[in-house]
């Protein structure tokens, strides 16, 4: 009898009705990839003015990995920065490859950005988008390279057998449509199929181990990590860092931001045209209404610029942050059967191909004439809407959004740089051209030609790895094609969930019916009115091609730039500090005593914080006397209680002075605390070298 049913408890196994082991390996990993605090400028905003002046909450890079039982295995990064290049991605594979040979590679490799704004650019390697930020910076390339290949590194050494659960719920008041015009090109009965002009589903993948351990969950949701303005000049995870500092904070207890076994992350979507400014836009000056249409502003009423639910953009940021983090929260711990998790079963595959978009030639088809449309991409090209900015980051000039005619005077200022040919003006219709970037090679590539397109299937959950910002409707009706071809050629129906700003940036994609109306998002489609098109021809492909275990060709790789990058920023050449003083000498030192939501403020002589940007580490901490000769770590620059601000005070001597703030939460302990800065200068004959400062100790009490 006990034959028998041992004998049918393994048939059922086989069959896969019941599982006696894991079907996975799992692991995964986090690594600092904060870049230079001071002096470089942000990516995102396209802001010259927004340089860097010092930190809030430093940036991490968080992977998970996935095998299946035949040695399949996919990693995806997601990585608090604008976006990711493809020169990046390169470097981070190749340093993957030389420690592991050819388990990774760059089809099963994705890295994804949270598209935070006020993180230091210079990384992108296209000038259009380096430019803002004076060219490339070495700095910044290396810190993120070595970060993201860490992230992986220490998945993979966390490899355990494992099980994957898939699950998903509704946030609201996180997210509004910033261009709710464009949205409503689209048709009525598309539009009638959804209750938002904007996704509210969070969906999350949780890793667990055999003993159903949780080691971590990875989260996506649409909405820009635009909760900090272009006035904010300290390096930022903005509200999807803050959700993942929240997260790993219930979960990794008693461990500094970024420490701890458990990674939770908030990854990118579909995010084109949603802003987590949900109070929406107003004129800056005179609150009222800006014109729906324009996202202008009647002269002396000042910019168009939405607001989050905050007073200010930091209690915005945590503000969104937090409902982010309470809703993975709430599935993590299955409020109720709606969100429940179900277990994600199924064999681990991937696969990828560059497309040259400016030579993809199509069809598609035309259910108004009820034939095929021949489509091909364009030259890369932004239009004249793309200057005026968003609701988010209003542009400069006079620009509006919708712009559709040109302007002889910027025309000129066009042409002067580099003119668009008559077939790259047609092609682009109706979007006015206003950088012919494609045209551009002086002195390298100004936005790219050749993009990365990838999937990763696990089980019966499909991440479409895509290399820009969807819009919302373009973002379902790719998640549309790719379950409808999943199910066509593998016979399953499936998860889809997109993964924006992966592997290569090249700006937005909106839906045909968007492109007309030429807002930002639109004028920032950079191939033109059939991109949308091409991209769902091209993931319809890949998709049935994944499915039925089929290869594919892989594409011209992008070119190879890294030798021919030009950059103004220059380096720390020397520091100094007054006499009678000494480098970490406290100049303003804290008060006596403090109450709760106080603010601690001590100013240092110091360094300039790129001679060290302390990865993996921290500029200061705040310590708790434990016992008489004992002080405990309770805060580092990575806190979001803490700031860190840096100023030069004079330039030609090489001065400069480093604020810290500590402002004191009601989770404070009462005690004793005093304040550590640790950084290096630059001698001025050469050489850096190490200092502290440490600050009188001071009382926090509980009233």
């Amino acid at each position: 009898m006990a034959n028998w049913k041992f004998s049918l408890i393994t048939l059922f196994a086989l069959c896969g009705l019941i599982s006696l082991a894991s079907a996975y390996k799992v692991g995964v990993g986090r690594a600092d990839i904060t870049g230079p605090p001071v002096e470089i400028n942000f990516m995102g905003y396209a802001n010259i003015k927004q340089v860097g002046r010092g930190l809030h909450t430093r940036t991490f890079a968080r992977a998970f990995v996935v095998e299946d039982e035949k040695g399949n295995r996919v990693a995806f990064i997601s990585a608090d920065c604008g976006m990711m290049g493809y020169g990046l991605k390169r470097e981070v594979v190749k340093r993957l490859q030389a420690r592991y040979g050819n388990i990774y590679n760059t089809e099963n490799v994705a890295i994804s950005g949270t598209h935070t704004h006020g993180a230091p650019g210079g990384f992108l390697m296209h000038l259009l988008y380096d430019i803002s930020i004076l060219g490339f910076v070495p700095q910044t390339f290396e810190v993120m390279a070595q970060g993201l290949y860490l992230s992986i590194k220490r998945a993979t050494d966390n490899l355990v057998d494992g099980r994957i659960y898939f699950s998903k719920t509704v946030l609201l008041n996180v997210n509004i449509n910033r261009s709710p015009t464009s949205y409503l090109r689209n048709p009525e009965e598309e539009r009638a199929q959804y209750e938002h002009d904007v996704d509210k589903t969070l969906a999350q993948l949780r890793f667990v181990d055999k003993e159903n351990n949780l080691l971590g969950a990875f989260n996506w949701y649409a909405v820009h990590a635009t909760s900090m303005n272009n006035t904010n000049k300290l390096v930022t995870s903005d509200n999807m860092g803050y959700a993942a500092l929240l997260l790993e904070k219930e979960y990794n207890p008693n461990k500094m931001p970024g420490k701890g076994k458990f990674v939770g992350a908030f990854c990118s979507s579909n995010l084109g045209d949603v802003s987590p400014n949900i109070m929406g836009p107003k004129c800056s000056i005179s609150g009222n209404q800006c014109d729906i249409l324009t996202s202008h502003c009647p002269s002396g009423e000042g910019d168009c610029f939405a607001s989050g639910p905050g007073r200010n953009m930091f209690e915005s940021t945590q503000i969104i942050g937090q409902r982010l983090a309470e809703g993975a929260l709430g599935l993590l711990n299955e409020h109720s059967q709606e969100t429940k998790a179900r277990e994600v079963t199924g064999d681990v595959r991937f696969i990828h191909q560059f497309v040259d978009m400016p030579n993809y030639n199509g069809s598609t088809y035309n259910p108004l004439t009820r034939k095929l449309d021949k489509i091909r991409g364009c030259q890369p090209a932004m239009g004249y809407s793309f200057a005026a900015g968003t609701t988010d980051g209003p542009g400069a000039f006079s620009f509006e959004q919708g712009t559709t005619t040109d302007n002889p005077m910027w025309n000129f200022v066009r042409d002067f740089i580099v003119p668009p040919t008559q077939e790259d003006i047609k092609c682009h219709e109706p979007k006015p051209i206003l950088l012919a970037t494609g045209r551009a090679t002086f002195p390298y590539e100004w936005q790219p030609k050749i993009v990365s397109n990838q999937l990763l299937k696990i089980g019966d959950v499909i991440i479409a790895a895509v290399p820009c910002e969807f819009t919302t409707m373009a973002g379902r009706r790719l998640r549309n094609q790719i379950r409808a071809a999943a199910s066509a050629a593998g016979g399953i129906d499936t998860e889809v969930i997109i993964a924006g700003l992966t592997n290569i940036y090249s700006s937005y994609t909106v839906t045909p019916e968007e492109y007309q109306a030429q807002r930002y998002e639109a004028a920032s489609t950079i191939f033109g009115p059939h991109t949308h098109t091409i991209y769902m021809d091209i993931f319809e492909h890949l998709t049935k091609a994944l499915m039925r275990n089929e290869t594919v060709d892989a594409g011209p790789s992008p070119p190879y730039m890294n030798d021919v990058m030009l950059s103004l920023n220059t380096g720390v050449l020397f520091d100094g500090h007054p006499i009678g003083t000494d480098f970490g000498y406290v100049k303003t030192q804290p008060n006596k005593q403090y109450g709760i939501n106080d603010t601690v403020r001590v100013t240092y002589i110091s360094g300039n914080p790129r001679n060290n940007l302390f990865t993996e580490k921290t500029y200061f901490t705040v310590e708790r006397k434990i016992t008489e000769d004992r002080w405990k770590v309770a805060y580092t620059d990575a806190s979001w209680e803490t700031k860190m601000i840096w100023h030069r005070t004079n330039t030609i001597l090489g001065f400069s002075e480093l604020e810290i703030y500590w402002n004191i939460s009601p989770q404070t302990l009462p005690g004793e605390y005093r304040i550590r800065h640790s950084g290096e200068y630059k001698y001025i004959l050469g050489g850096k070298y190490p200092y502290e400062g440490l600050t009188h100790s001071f009382t926090v009490t509980e009233d």
